[in-house]
């Protein structure tokens, strides 16, 4: 396929992109609107236009179930094209009212866009303390204590994100538990005793058992979440980074950077291997065609097949330069994924931060020690400045500048020395005061 072919396409596509980003809200706001025409016909069919019950005894459990599932369906539905049609509303400005105009695109009226989201609010309206994990018990119990608030005060609307965030802030345990368990004050009787006579308390306690298995519940389910937080800050970017330099970056670059016109190497570091490795190979030829019972090679057929083997070196390097390229926006694409995760995953970071308390804090003392040499040992010990060369090498040929030694030698001059003071003022600072035979233990490790 011809460049041109591939730019036209590109233009398409992305034109048809941007007009389906500037109809987002009329799109997100017409499917909430047939959501909520669903739930408005099963009530005008089947419970005379009002609410569904769910606790109705007028249908089977079987009917009632299927209600009950089909309502969970639009209301999620309501609810999420809800929310992209505000955030997109929210991102469209005059510009792209302007552009909707130039695409001969209609736009929907104020007074039409009133009057759907009026419609859709009287029918979810009913319905907005159902929560899509709810069974079917906790929804008849749900709805009598509806209707007994009902008479009391309005009722009051919490958005998913609000619920989610709830739920992940009661896996944290209380900051005043923390401190009296892992910075107790100093008192007149050893810690050692205290924790004695509380774990005498605590097995006298009758609600002991109940007590213990809550804990172990929320244990186990921040267990889970942080593991899977964590796995979603390596799969996320990694994925983006290969998806966007496969779909996007790599199209793009191919095509502004043409086979027949581009230079064969990004930088001189690049022409230097090349040298050496196209020397090694002419090396190797006369030196296999002397230790062979063959006749010697003339100096025109060494060049032939030097020179077959310099075409490939140079299309080897040229993919590396091109690839060199896509990496740079690629990375971009990966910065902006993560950030994004992470503005949006508050919740699941205090979760992931308790999580590392937990396991950091309940360690033996040796095992804080040993862990605290391996850490400090690979990152700023003494052979730690060929690691981070290393590093800095890989990162620079991953887009394709030249390793610049200066640079490298005075981040390795720097750097290392200001972590190291990092770890030594942590260990001053925290662990001495939260566990002082630690800290005697990694100094005993030490020397």
């Amino acid at each position: 396929m011809k460049n041109s072919d591939w730019g036209r396409e590109i233009y398409s596509f992305l034109l048809s992109a941007y007009k389906r980003y500037l109809t987002t809200p009329e799109r997100s706001l017409e499917e909430a609107y047939k959501a909520a025409l669903q739930i408005k016909n099963i009530e005008d069919n089947y419970f005379n236009g009002k609410r569904i019950a769910l606790e109705s005894t007028q249908y089977s459990r079987s009917i009632v179930d299927l209600f009950e599932s089909d309502l969970r369906k639009y209301l999620k539905t309501v609810k999420m094209r809800l929310t992209e049609f505000k955030a997109s509303r929210f991102f469209l400005n005059e510009f792209s009212q302007n552009a909707l105009k130039k695409q001969e695109i209609k736009i929907l009226e104020p007074n039409f866009i009133l009057e759907r989201l009026r419609f859709i609010d009287e029918v979810v309206g009913k319905y907005n303390t159902i929560d899509d994990d709810t069974s079917h018990e906790d929804l008849l119990r749900q709805s009598t204590l509806n209707q007994s608030k009902r008479k009391q005060s309005k009722l009051v609307k919490f958005d998913s994100a609000t619920a989610k965030q709830n739920e992940l802030s009661d896996l944290i345990e209380p900051e005043s538990s923390k401190v009296a368990s892992k910075a107790d004050a100093t008192g007149i009787l050893p810690r050692s005793i205290l924790s004695t006579i509380n774990r005498l308390q605590v097995e006298l306690n009758p609600n002991s058992e109940q007590d213990v298995v809550k804990d172990f519940r929320r244990s186990q389910r921040r267990t889970l979440v942080s593991v899977r937080f964590l796995l979603l800050l390596i799969i996320i970017p990694l994925l983006t980074h290969q998806l966007s330099k496969a779909i996007i970056v790599g199209p793009i670059v191919d095509e502004f950077r043409p086979s027949e016109k581009t230079e064969v190497f990004l930088n001189y570091e690049m022409e230097e291997k090349a040298l050496v490795e196209l020397g090694a190979y002419r090396e190797k030829i006369i030196f296999e065609n002397f230790i062979r019972d063959e006749p010697i090679l003339s100096v025109d057929e060494v060049n032939e097949i030097v020179k077959g083997k310099a075409r490939e070196i140079a299309e080897e390097y040229k993919s590396q330069s091109g690839s060199a390229i896509k990496n740079v926006f690629a990375d971009m694409f990966s910065v902006a994924a993560f950030v994004i995760f992470l503005v949006f995953s508050k919740p699941s970071i205090a979760v992931l931060k308790d999580f590392f308390d937990h396991i950091v804090y309940g360690l033996s003392d040796s095992a804080k020690a040993f862990i605290i040499i391996l850490f400090t040992d690979i990152f700023v010990g003494f052979h730690s400045p060929h690691g981070w060369e290393v590093v800095l090498e890989g990162i620079s040929r991953h887009w394709g500048l030249p390793a610049s030694h200066d640079f490298i030698y005075l981040f390795i001059a720097t750097f290392p020395v200001i972590l190291d003071t990092i770890f030594k003022y942590w260990i001053f600072r925290y662990l001495n005061r939260i566990s002082p035979s630690a800290v005697a233990t990694y100094h005993n490790m030490n020397e």
